[in-house]
């Protein structure tokens, strides 16, 4: 039985990787890809090459997860034996993911939950659930986890380059006029979320190889300000550009407690086309 103990419900759009799901029993609510002709649950029923190779036919939609499925990993947990449960999401200020799961435990009884906002998305979201499962499994009760989660998350960077403006433009969640511009002059921009969770250009670059440098000088800056920190790598459907990546920071930054490479998930794919690299530098209890 896991009487007083924490279990860890993630979304879909935190990319924590499927082994480290499995391994620390995190359970995962996934958000929806909706296709003309039907919907898929989010790294359940579709992948991201399988995305991929459907967005030259149809750019899909993305929506919240389904809030029946929620419950039932609600009951679930209950049924596990668990009797707290920590929510870690991706940005409120992207998704209504946290909100929606918020709402529903509400109305939940027999359960104690707290929520964490990561105020990031993708693996930079998921480098803190990971953080999380490791405290757990050291014994740290809810409140110095949650506590050290938003520390964490306050001094943690994640820097996005994409390959294509492209499914940015087609989604609209770049502006017109900057997406003409960059379209033109081949300019591409290194995008992070600030302190409120919020899409920001940090870097423009003329060309994405020259964004990826960019990316990673940002990376290797802010790894200097901590006194302990782990790298992520994410990717599109680019597995040797991530090789690449991952390399050089292992040469610049060798003293990172943890390297990491993942893909991203679907949901994130449909707005970011293949090609996609992501760097993560999540800060760490010293």
């Amino acid at each position: 039985m896991n009487r007083g103990k924490i279990a860890i419900l993630v979304d879909s759009g935190t990319d924590v990787p499927r082994e480290y799901k499995e391994k620390h029993h995190i359970y995962m609510a996934p958000l929806k890809i909706i296709y003309r002709d039907r919907e898929y649950d989010d790294r359940h029923e579709i992948t991201p090459q399988e995305v991929y190779a459907r967005l030259e036919d149809e750019v899909p939609c993305t929506s919240l997860p389904d809030s029946g499925l929620v419950t039932g990993l609600f009951d679930q947990i209950a049924a596990d034996g668990f009797d707290t449960v920590l929510v870690i999401t991706i940005s409120s200020r992207l998704s209504g993911t946290h909100n929606l799961l918020r709402v529903l435990s509400e109305d939940y009884q027999g359960l104690d939950f707290h929520f964490v906002d990561t105020r990031n998305i993708g693996i930079g979201a998921g480098l803190q659930a990971m953080l999380a499962a490791q405290l757990i499994g050291d014994g740290e009760d809810i409140a110095g986890v949650v506590a050290k989660l938003e520390l964490s998350i306050t001094n943690s960077r994640t820097y996005f380059c994409l390959d294509t403006l492209e499914y940015l433009i087609k989604g609209g969640r770049i502006g017109k006029v900057m997406a003409v511009v960059g379209q033109l002059l081949h300019i591409r921009p290194v995008i992070s979320c600030n302190e409120e969770g919020v899409y920001v250009t940090v870097a423009k670059a003329r060309g994405a190889a020259q964004a990826v440098e960019k990316a990673i000088a940002l990376a290797v800056r802010q790894a200097s300000s901590q006194m302990k920190f782990a790298i992520a790598v994410a990717h599109g459907s680019a597995v040797e550009k991530a090789n690449a990546v991952m390399r050089t920071l292992k040469e610049r930054i060798p003293n990172a407690a943890m390297f990491l490479m993942t893909d991203i998930s679907p949901a994130l794919s449909v707005h970011t086309g293949p090609g996609l690299i992501g760097i993560a530098v999540q800060s760490l209890p010293a």
